[in-house]
């Protein structure tokens, strides 16, 4: 059942679909607020259990992994854990539904995500990633990808030893982008081409403000796209011209009702 938005939403969201209706191109970056509506932790969020003394900040790093590589495997374990459950919502859905139901008209939608999980394409939809993948691992040394074969799903999680690679011998690490090291090159230009080309920039739970994605709703204003904003808590941004202070989850299905409509 889809949920209605409140009256002060309304006139937003209409606007907002009389824009995406009409553009040709659009990008759409989305952020740990559309995963946290599937029960996925974000990273403000306090650790839990036997991490609760521990930042996710001092975790996520190089510098971390070198230190202690056992621990940094181990906390990514118990968070692919916590994550392998976790199915798409409605936002998900929506996004997946409307890219693919404009595969035959003039519109072109670019989705990109600082999210790790896989939950827009277990939705259906087509991502580019610039954080990288919670499920992929590479060597830390050599960079290669590692694929860890013969171990079901529900068990390849539990186990946290440390595994090294078969190639030079480095230790196996998450195939995440980690603070302190380089967005992936081609997953960034991809989206530094959505942003600069499109004529609406749609940023979806994520608060815009940190760099580098946030740079990319600066690069679409440059070039004359529209901002719109859904958030529960808007950027307090004077670039964005729609903001639709609800949560995505119940946005989305709205709007892409409204979107089918009027196409």
């Amino acid at each position: 059942m889809v949920a209605e938005l409140s009256t002060q939403l309304v006139a937003q969201q209409q606007h907002a679909v009389k824009l995406l209706t009409s553009a040709k191109r659009i990008c759409i970056l989305t952020g740990a607020g559309i995963s946290a509506e599937s029960g996925i932790p974000t990273f403000r969020d306090k650790q839990t259990g036997l991490w609760e003394n521990y930042r996710a900040e001092d975790l996520a790093s190089p510098i971390a992994f070198d230190r202690d590589p056992k621990m940094v495997w181990s906390w990514y374990q118990w968070r692919r854990q916590l994550v392998q459950d976790k199915a798409p919502n409605p936002a998900h859905l929506a996004l997946a539904q409307w890219q693919q139901s404009i595969k035959q008209s003039h519109q072109h939608i670019t989705i990109i995500t600082q999210n790790v999980d896989d939950l827009h394409e277990q939705a259906g939809a087509q991502v580019t990633h610039l954080h990288g993948h919670l499920w992929r691992n590479r060597c830390h040394q050599c960079d290669k990808p590692y694929k860890i074969e013969g171990i079901n799903k529900e068990n390849q999680y539990a186990n946290d030893e440390l595994i090294t690679c078969p190639h030079c011998a480095g230790y196996i690490r998450p195939d995440i982008v980690w603070f302190g090291e380089a967005l992936p090159v081609e997953a960034w230009q991809i989206a530094e081409q959505a942003a600069a080309s499109c004529e609406v920039f749609m940023s979806i739970g994520t608060s815009s403000l940190v760099y580098p994605a946030a740079g990319l709703a600066k690069l679409a204003k440059q070039n004359g796209a529209k901002l719109i904003e859904i958030n529960p808590n808007p950027t307090p941004n004077t670039v964005v011209d729609i903001t639709l202070a609800a949560k995505a989850g119940e946005v989305l299905p709205i709007l892409l009702k409204d979107f089918i409509k009027h196409s």
